[in-house]
Order: C-alpha cells, then sequence, then structure tokens
C-alpha cells in the first residue's frame, strides 16, 4: 500500500483549521503519523504566522484520488479555488510524497520541490520519516535537513493548547 506524505499549512484560525485538518485526514485516510507543529513566518508576503507539519498514512487510493481529496477537504474547510500561492490560507494540504512516485502534471508535482527549498517542510518530514530518501535525489530526509541551511530558519516547534 502506497505510503504519502502531507504537508499542512494555516495561518487563518491555524488552531481550528490545524486540528480540524487532523480529524479530516484520520477520517479519510486512517491512522496518522504526525510530526511536531511549527510555527513559522510567511513566506513570499507579509502576515500572521502559520503553523506547519506533516503526516503521513497508507492509502489504497491512487496518487491522483489522494490529491482530489486533500482538495476538497481544503474547500470544504474555507479555501477558495481561486487562492494565490503566497498568500493568507485556512488550510493547505500539498500531497509532497506517494511512495517512490516521480510525477509532474500539471499542478500536482511528486515530490514537491518544497521538501528540499523549504525548513517548514522538510524538518517535520525528517522527524518522522528520517530514514526515507529522496526518488530523486536518493538522500535521507535527515541528512537533507542536516545540510539544509539554517542561518535565517524563521521557526520553532510550538504545543498549542488542544494537543496537550
Amino acid at each position: 500500500m502506497p505510503k504519502c506524505f502531507i504537508s499542512i499549512g494555516s495561518n487563518i484560525d491555524k488552531d481550528k483549521n490545524t486540528l480540524i485538518s487532523l480529524q479530516e485526514l484520520e477520517r479519510h485516510f486512517g491512522e496518522l503519523t504526525v510530526s511536531s507543529i511549527y510555527e513559522t513566518e510567511p513566506v513570499g508576503f507579509i502576515g500572521d504566522s502559520f503553523y506547519n507539519l506533516v503526516v503521513g498514512f497508507n492509502s489504497e487510493l491512487s496518487v491522483k484520488e489522494v490529491a482530489k481529496q486533500l482538495r476538497q477537504i481544503e474547500l470544504d474547510n474555507g479555501r477558495t479555488r481561486n487562492s494565490q500561492k503566497f498568500s493568507p490560507r485556512t488550510l493547505d494540504l500539498d500531497l509532497i510524497l506517494y511512495n517512490d512516485v516521480i510525477l509532474n502534471d500539471g499542478r500536482l508535482q511528486i515530490p514537491r520541490d518544497e521538501i528540499e527549498r523549504y525548513a517548514f517542510v522538510l524538518e517535520p518530514l525528517a522527524e518522522i520519516a528520517p530514514n526515507l530518501t529522496h526518488p530523486t535525489s536518493h538522500i535521507s530526509y535527515a541528512k537533507l535537513w542536516e545540510k539544509f541551511d539554517k542561518t535565517n530558519l524563521k521557526q520553532k516547534r510550538v504545543t498549542p493548547a488542544w494537543t496537550r
């Protein structure tokens, strides 16, 4: 059964929307492996900080069916179809990995290039899948995180009240 990893982000009502995303993902896909939650400054625009995390789960659905389900969860929770890339959002669910699949099909890119570009994706992924290797570079996520330039890192682990 394919192993999927999803990057979750929210900066609009982030406590509520992050919790809802976890509940909805579990309802649709079953048991989740969940990283710590990181509070992160927005990238590409000025706005409220984000909660970011990564979850993993197994699914019998195809890569496109998983992506479609994620999109529906976003829409059901206040995301609009015309939302811009660098803007505030209620919920952002990105399929970043689907086994070792390499796919570039319009809006669906697997593995997502954000894995190696953004600490808010790589650090939580390395936390829950340290020994897994990137499908194209074949380097473990722990090693990628170790080598990541942390000079201007603007994120920290947080423990929202609803997780205690």
